[in-house]
């Protein structure tokens, strides 16, 4: 029971984590030129790379906080070396230290949660994320279920505060993602934290760089 209910305590936006002020990408992207009708397929892109990245570590993240807790910040190496965009390690590390935050007042003593303060850095989204998920008994496969949701969520919550969008087009595109996400659950489950996929995204690497110097923008990311 925890489980299940830590999964959808990790899919609830209310969490304390600070994810409300991230769009993953989706405002410089607008920016950019890219066109409303085109935020599903942004979705879709971003779940085949990044969420496919991430979900993975996620799940990487899991497996070695209940096997070896002292050897994720290999994992946290790993991701590093697949996340060119300072800024974009920079947000990560901004959700991850509120996650972090989180499973120290929650679960001080657990062996991965030491671990994870023990990195002498701040961990990444999915690094934090699969700790949590080990403290909350949760699956590989809800944790990368997790991660891929908070993603895809993430882009829609954020298109109804900077365009003209119904909640219930939102909506649908979540739905819409759903056997993509499925999918990319399976691929992350199958991978280890030495054989994580390295796929990229350049343009939303790109225009997590302009963002970055935007003097006018809502989200931090």
């Amino acid at each position: 029971m925890t489980a299940d209910l830590g999964a959808l305590l990790l899919a609830d936006g209310r969490l304390p984590t600070g994810g409300h002020a991230h769009s993953a990408g989706l405002e410089p992207a607008l920016v950019g030129g890219l066109d409303a009708g085109q935020v599903p397929d942004y979705i879709d892109a971003r779940l085949r790379t990044v969420g496919l990245v991430e979900a993975s570590a996620a799940a990487a993240a899991l497996r070695t906080a209940l096997e070896e807790p002292a050897r994720l910040d290999r994992v946290q190496d790993e991701l590093l070396a697949r996340t060119p965009s300072a800024p974009l390690r920079q947000a990560s590390e901004l959700l991850g230290r509120g996650l972090a935050r989180l499973a120290w007042r929650l679960w001080p003593e657990h062996p991965a949660v030491v671990a994870l303060h023990g990195l002498g850095r701040p961990p990444l989204r999915p690094i934090a994320l699969g700790v949590v998920g080990a403290a909350l008994g949760m699956s590989a496969a809800a944790v990368a279920r997790a991660s891929l949701y908070d993603d895809a969520q993430t882009v829609a919550a954020a298109s109804l505060k900077l365009l003209p969008v119904d909640p219930a087009d939102a909506t649908s595109w979540l739905l819409g993602a759903a056997s993509t996400i499925e999918a990319i659950v399976e691929r992350a489950v199958a991978t280890g934290p030495d054989e994580l996929p390295a796929l990229t995204a350049p343009m939303v690497e790109l225009w997590s760089l302009d963002h970055h110097h935007s003097t006018r923008r809502i989200f931090v990311s």
